[in-house]
Order: structure tokens, then sequence, then C-alpha cells
């Protein structure tokens, strides 16, 4: 791999899934392979799991891992060539990229929507003027549309966890939240699901709340829960805004939090979510405390998934 941004750069994802499992029961197993190179991690808004799982993985590797959150420590970054820089702004991506690239051998990214300009966002203009720039390989750590690393984390975390001959059915279902939130989780766990072809793979959610069909691709929509949910293995839970009614909140719809009830109709699925997740409102303590939550372990995952994505644009340099 040269890169990490999306499933389309992943030449194999059985093969990467696999790889991760095998760190995952040997991390240290390639301590050399990083020795003496340096990860720039750029975040230009806040994280818990992706931050400490990228550092603990690059730390596998025998790599150093500097942070950096620009938007907090660094200078204003203008994103728009041939801007007359009179405003707030001090420094293009231009020279910040370049200078960066001097530094490191890879370059992490972490970036967030506005919410405002579906357009704007989805050209993802941030990250890509990191890797127009920076001269070296690129890792999305989320960008405004996709979050790989979660989604990979995802598919290891489904495969370790299935072990019979029929295909695991998959739902990701909308649930409500109190305020708007981009689409990059649910795109990428779309986009993932049909790229890996190994699930039968449903989302539902309220009318108004489809998704990009560039990442939803051939997957059922359903918009009933209920009828969704029936049989399925895993759900993967999540809110998101309207992407055609862009960055809008247009349903609140209390019922479609998922609790012990909503869990009756399917095959004793396990519970599955990116985190942070709000308690009582996305799901309830009775599921997230239950037998069937896999949260945690799968956030234990995220180490494994970035150490593959690692190892694997190194091997490549």
């Amino acid at each position: 791999m040269k890169q990490f941004i999306s499933v389309d750069d992943v030449p194999s994802v059985p093969r990467l899934v696999d790889i991760a499992l095998d760190y995952k029961k040997q991390p240290f197993k390639d301590k050399q392979l990083g020795e003496h190179k340096t990860l720039g991690m750029i975040f230009l808004n806040p994280s818990l799991r992706t931050r400490l799982s990228t550092q603990v993985a690059a730390k596998n590797l025998g790599m150093e891992a500097v942070v950096f959150n620009i938007d907090k420590e660094g200078w204003q970054l203008e994103m728009n060539d041939g801007a007359i820089m009179n405003g707030s702004t001090s420094e293009h991506v231009k020279e910040a990229a370049a200078v960066m690239g001097q530094y490191f051998d890879i370059m992490a990214i972490r970036t967030f929507p506005g919410l405002k300009d579906k357009e704007a966002d989805y050209t993802e203009k941030y990250i890509n003027q990191f890797i127009k720039y920076a001269g070296v390989p690129v890792v999305s750590l989320e960008s405004a549309t996709l979050h790989p690393l979660q989604s990979l984390t995802d598919v290891i975390t489904i495969k370790e966890r299935w072990n019979q001959p029929r295909k695991p059915k998959v739902v990701m279902t909308w649930a409500p939240h109190v305020k708007a939130l981009p689409q990059a989780v649910p795109n990428s766990f779309a986009q993932w699901m049909n790229g890996w072809g190994e699930v039968d793979f449903v989302i539902t959610h309220p009318e108004g709340y489809e998704l990009d069909p560039k990442f939803s691709g051939s997957a059922q929509i359903e918009y009933n829960q209920d009828k969704a949910l029936e049989g399925a293995d895993f759900v993967y839970v999540k809110n998101w805004s309207s992407y055609n009614d862009y960055g809008k909140i247009t349903c609140t719809d209390p019922s479609w939090m998922v609790d012990n009830a909503k869990l009756r109709g399917t095959n004793d699925a396990k519970i599955m979510h990116c985190l942070p997740v709000r308690r009582n409102v996305v799901i309830a303590d009775e599921v997230l405390d239950g037998p069937n939550s896999i949260v945690i372990p799968e956030a234990g995952n995220r180490v494994w998934a970035a150490q593959a994505v690692l190892s694997e644009i190194l091997k490549n340099k």
C-alpha cells in the first residue's frame, strides 16, 4: 500500500485482516520494521481511540510517533489555492504539509467536516491537500467522509467472532443523537462491508437519512428497524446527520435507540459501536453493559488495524 484513505487503497481486505489478527497474536514480531522511522500524527480535531491505538501500533513496529494538534498548537492553515492571505490564516498548507513531509516518513491526518457545505466536505479538500503536498505516504485517521481505520477494525472484529459456514447478517442501524454528526463512520462501514463481500449487509434508518449511494452501494436499505434486525448476527449502531438535507437532523425518534427489546428478533446479535457513545440515547445501558456488547474488544482491535496498515506502508517504502 502507498497510502490508506479508503478501502480502495487496499489490494486485499481479507489479507489485511489476516495480517492484523496475526499482529494481535504476535505484537512485536516486526519490531525492527519501523526502526529509525517517524510517524507524524496531525490532528485538526480531537481523538481518543484513534490517537492512542495508532501510537501503540507505531511503537509495536519500532516507530517513533510525533503528535501535533495543529488546531491548538499550530498556525491557522489556509487550504485554498490562490488565496490572498490577508485574513486569519497565517500559513498555507502548501508549505506546512511540505515541511512536515521533510520530518516524517509517514503522515497520519485527522480532519472533520464542517457539515455546512456538502461539496467542500465530500471533495475531501483538507486531507487531499496534505496528500498533494506532503510528499510522503498519508494515512487517514478520519476525514470528512470516511474513517477507514475504524472500518478495518470492524471487519477484524466480525471476522474473529464468526466461525459458521454461512455469511453473517450485519445490520447498521441509525440511532438518535443530541447533535448533528457526520456521515464518515457509516459511509466507511458501508464501503468496507461492500468491499469485503463476506457478509449479508443491511442498512436501516428513518427516511431522510439515506447515505451517499457511492458508499452505501449494493446494501439493502430497510426503513423498518425491527424488520431489518430480524435474524441479525451483528448490529452496528451509529448516528449520522442527513446527507441529502446536508448536516441537518431530520428525525430524533427515541424509539430507534437500541435496547434489549430491539435484540429479541436478532440471532443473539453482537452489538458494535465506534465509540464514544451517548448512553441511553444511542444505546441503552442494559445493552452496553450486557453480554451482547463487544464495543470494548472492538476498540481494542484498533491497535491491530493500525499496525497492519502501517506495516504494509513501511514494507512498500
